[in-house]
């Protein structure tokens, strides 16, 4: 049995359950478990003042290690004295080692024995984060707890994957022990495997041997589902030592946290209760509340009744809904700090529950209502016999429910989800119409030009899809005419398969947006023209993008290109394909705008003749890509964007997706040299 540096001590061990109640000593405070730490990635925790979460209860604070070795970078902690000093908090801190950060970013990193080499999302520099350089950047942050590197993987992996990565991982965690050295710092090690109980063991077996002050269950809630990850979670749970803490890292619900508990895990961290409040939702004693429901504008009651936060004590659920509709960024302070409370109201409870005696009683009672919507307001459903439910699958394509609460497409084959992370609308107006400044498009007016004389502001809808982008475009449109004069604004859309906006339009209980008499056009005859906007219309190209590019002969000023990914599309995002494109824009000023930011695509796109820069980010996306033709590099709408400079281009040199794939040997050396000679570097 090793010492451990947190001097962990087992109060009470729930009847009938592996449940228990510690306490353990950090360099800044006493920590009583069951504990969550919410999540302060960048030495912050969303929209919260670190004030707040004191006041709230919050015992430990998580940060990252990749974002903090990013910016400030570790020369910053330790001139300013660590991280609690920096972001004025007085208690503990966890660091994560950043394997998983490493572990989202399958396209922009090369792993070895060595570690993880990445390009910086900030600068473009290459980094290697090794589990020496982890550990050392978590000395220099100064928490209190460090974990190692880890190399995580899907836990749905093979067995052979799962086996490799789970041997790389306990390597890297004798490294990061020796990186160690004498800090007074504790260290916990990460428990893998995936889901193969056989490698689970040997996982624990292993580093049950090194000297660490606790252990972690790692690569779950990354892919598997609820039975699977707590079946997984119980036994690992048990194969760890008694007397160190157990951490379940990145779970989850409190529901998720309450069957954890009670299969014997300490220690919890995840984003929910900020990112959940981002969107509107609120955990409460009554269930789950999203707050952008009608039912909420005219409640004065509390949030929660039986809670004592500030949110609740001082704020109407009318209010509360009326920051969440207006997309206020108090509504999430506020709703993030309910949750945060609750989160820890219900840690304490359960600590109560177990010193008690009582946990399988609380236990069951908690089951029954943490899974729960809000059960004063549920949500009506129409009975069968009067309506029908719409169908939830078309085609290749289904309706998805984020954990958020909004809905989406997800397409089958391939498994990708049309707005994953953002509401579709959201998400439109970000990267799309919100980028494009299309506002101050359609309002260039020459007040001395006749009705004939004006332009029209032509956008291409490339990946039509549940037609998101094409109705933030048209309510856009109908927004800026209600207040001033404006251009004819034509829309045309490209897509070969209707399924997924057909689908979407037979559920527009779910999604809103299309509740508009444009889209049942579209479905019907192929186009639409405003009656109420005689220069507003919207036309479907129907096809393959490749074979229609060149079929419409009026030339984009914008373009959305939302096609689905490189994995699923590959064809859509050739070089070729970016060639007929720039072609289709006929020499005139055309902007276009994409979520993806792959060093691939802006290779193809500057090889194509595009200017090229960074975009907003917009959902797990850090930054999206935004391209010019030259006549519109110069524009006034190009300015306010990052154009790739040299540093991009020595990142694009080090890539190994530099050269398109589907590129013949031959022309390799031609593209490179378009990429090098483009006037955008010069």
């Amino acid at each position: 049995m090793s010492v451990s540096r947190l001097n962990f001590r087992i109060e009470a061990v729930a009847h009938g359950s592996r449940a228990r109640a510690a306490s353990f000593r950090t360099l800044h405070n006493e920590v009583q478990t069951p504990v969550f730490m919410p999540v302060g990635t960048q030495a912050t925790v969303k929209a919260q003042l670190t004030q707040s979460l004191e006041d709230a209860g919050s015992q430990v604070l998580l940060a990252n290690t990749y974002h903090l070795l990013l910016r400030p970078g570790p020369e910053v902690f330790r001139a300013l004295g660590g991280i609690h000093q920096f972001m004025s908090w007085k208690r503990s801190v966890l660091t994560d080692s950043g394997g998983f950060q490493i572990f989202s970013l399958p396209h922009a990193r090369s792993m070895s024995e060595e570690g993880a080499v990445f390009q910086s999302y900030l600068d473009g520099r290459t980094i290697l984060l090794s589990p020496e350089v982890s550990i050392e950047t978590q000395k220099a942050i100064g928490s209190d707890i460090m974990m190692v590197l880890d190399q995580c993987i899907p836990s749905t992996a093979d067995e052979a994957t799962a086996r490799q990565a789970m041997g790389i991982t306990h390597r890297w965690a004798q490294r990061s022990l020796v990186a160690r050295g004498d800090s007074v710092q504790s260290l916990f090690g990460i428990v893998q495997g995936a889901l193969y109980e056989n490698l689970r063991r040997e996982s624990a077996e292993c580093l049950r041997e090194m000297p660490f002050d606790g252990f972690a269950i790692g690569g779950l809630a990354v892919g598997e589902g609820k039975s699977a990850r707590e079946d997984t979670c119980e036994f690992t749970a048990g194969l760890l030592p008694v007397d160190k803490p157990r951490y379940l890292m990145g779970v989850g619900t409190p529901l998720d946290i309450l069957e954890a508990v009670h299969r014997g895990v300490d220690m919890f961290d995840c984003i929910i209760p900020t990112q959940v409040a981002q969107r509107g939702g609120a955990f409460t004693s009554r269930g789950f509340l999203q707050l952008r429901r009608g039912v909420y504008k005219i409640a004065d009651e509390p949030l929660d009744p039986e809670c004592g936060c500030p949110t609740c004590r001082r704020y109407s659920r009318a209010y509360l809904h009326h920051l969440t509709k207006t997309k206020e960024t108090l509504g999430w302070q506020l709703l993030g700090q309910h949750n945060i409370y609750f989160y820890h109201a219900l840690m304490r409870e359960i600590r109560a529950s177990i010193l008690a005696g009582g946990f399988l009683e609380l236990y069951r009672a908690k089951r029954e209502i943490l899974h729960e919507d809000d059960l004063d307001n549920p949500v009506l459903l129409p009975k069968v016999k009067r309506k029908k439910h719409p169908p939830t699958k078309l085609g290749d394509y289904e309706v998805h429910i984020a954990m958020e609460g909004f809905a989406s497409i997800r397409h089958c084959s391939s498994g990708e989800i049309m707005h994953s992370r953002n509401e579709p609308m959201e998400e439109a107006e970000l990267l799309y119409t919100g980028q494009a400044l299309l506002v101050e498009r359609v309002r260039e007016v020459d007040s001395t030009a006749s009705a004939r004389e004006v332009e029209p502001l032509v956008i291409w809808d490339v990946g039509l899809g549940a037609a998101a982008n094409a109705m933030a475009a048209i309510r856009c449109f109908e927004e800026a005419a209600s207040h001033a004069a404006v251009r004819p604004m034509r829309i045309f859309s490209f897509e070969n398969d209707l399924n997924s906006l057909e689908l979407a339009f037979k559920n527009s209980d779910k999604f809103q947006y299309l509740r508009h008499s444009a889209p049942a056009w579209i479905l019907r005859e192929g186009r639409w023209q405003s009656r109420e906007h005689l220069g507003l219309s919207w036309e479907l190209v129907k096809g393959d993008f490749l074979e229609t590019v060149l079929q419409v002969e009026e030339a984009p000023e914008v373009i959305f290109y939302d096609m689905f990914s490189r994995k699923t599309c590959a064809d859509q995002w050739t070089l070729g394909n970016f060639e007929n494109l720039y072609r289709a824009c006929r020499g005139q000023a055309a902007s276009l705008f994409t979520y993806s930011c792959s060093t691939a695509t802006r290779g193809c796109l500057l090889a194509a003749g595009f200017h090229v820069a960074r975009g907003k980010g917009t959902g797990q996306k850090l930054e999206t890509t935004v391209a010019f033709t030259p006549q519109a590099a110069e524009s006034r709408f190009s300015t306010g964007y990052e154009v790739l400079g040299a540093e991009w281009l020595l990142k694009w040199g080090r890539s190994g997706a530099r050269i398109p794939s589907d590129l013949p040997e031959s022309a390799h050396a031609a593209f490179e040299k378009k990429i090098r000679g483009h006037p955008q570097f010069a």
